[in-house]
């Protein structure tokens, strides 16, 4: 498997997107609870490929047979996060309870004035770390791919348009000097580590009992620049609760020129470790709805 997320269309039009932004907005979030249902029911429905792949993953991390109600419950917690990445990206929290774990030991690196890596994952809401940033005072840059979300991302964006001049697009000639300044200059920098992109520098390792590919070039990049690597998770716990998990990876990962390839591997063996943890604590979270161990699921 190298990036068989890419392939996967995007669900929604621009106009059905702009109508729940502006349901959801103007009426709040209590009054509009409700739309995670349709929401959960249409993926359950029209998404066949998305409904195998949450089966397959739960199947593991539950440890016997998923069945529909299990894929219907990650179906709705994936529609609650929807449904509150609005208010996040508005910076409307006040119905929200949001929990950080963690916390001290990022604000001793980044008092020490030294940037870091927050690798996340698609487990749970990514969207959380802007909560983060906003509630903690963190500058948080984000490192986002929007080619297979370009409706939600367009739409989303007119929300909180000045949250795009920290937003780093992946693969591009400025990439790597963006995320070097912004490091420099002691602020975070927020990746997703679990999906591969672009890229033949992947680590194959097991994930819940079968292996999978995962990229190292979060880990590459922290030796390069010499910078700690945090580990993040926005968990939603449910009804209005989330969990942000902030953990210490890596302090300052090194490794010499000839040997980064191998310090890297192990390193993503161990970002696999703990997000295999989460996974088996909160499976209903994981919401990479496409065929995760390239099974052929069809």
């Amino acid at each position: 498997m190298s990036a068989a997320w890419l392939a996967e269309p995007e669900r929604g039009s621009r106009a059905v997107m702009r109508l729940v932004t502006w349901l959801a907005l103007r009426l709040g979030r209590s009054a509009t609870r409700w739309l995670r249902y349709p929401i959960a029911l249409y993926f359950f429905v029209f998404a066949p490929r998305a409904r195998r792949a949450s089966r397959a993953f739960l199947g593991r991390a539950l440890a016997r047979k998923a069945g529909a109600a299990d894929v219907l419950r990650n179906f709705h917690a994936f529609a609650a996060t929807l449904h509150d990445r609005m208010y996040l990206l508005c910076g409307r929290f006040e119905n929200l309870d949001i929990v950080i774990d963690g916390g001290p030991q990022l604000d001793a690196i980044l008092a020490g004035g030294r940037g870091c890596i927050l690798l996340g994952s698609h487990l749970g809401s990514f969207e959380a770390l802007r909560a983060l940033g906003r509630l903690k005072r963190y500058p948080i840059n984000i490192v986002m791919y929007s080619g297979t979300t370009q409706n939600s991302s367009e739409v989303l964006n007119e929300l909180a348009p000045e949250l795009q001049a920290r937003v780093i697009a992946p693969g591009r000639p400025e990439t790597m000097l963006r995320i070097k300044e912004c490091l420099e200059s002691g602020e975070i920098v927020g990746i997703l580590g679990d999906r591969p992109f672009g890229s033949n520098k992947n680590t194959l390792c097991p994930f819940l009992g079968v292996p999978a590919r995962f990229p190292q070039g979060p880990f590459r990049l922290a030796m390069l620049l010499e910078v700690p690597v945090v580990l993040f998770f926005g968990l939603y716990q449910g009804d209005n609760r989330y969990r942000i998990a902030l953990e210490v990876l890596a302090d300052r990962p090194v490794a010499q020129r000839g040997e980064r390839s191998k310090a890297a591997t192990r390193w993503v063996e161990r970002y696999v470790r703990r997000l295999e943890h989460y996974a088996r604590m909160a499976p209903y979270n994981w919401f990479n709805f496409y065929d995760y161990w390239d099974e052929g699921l069809h």
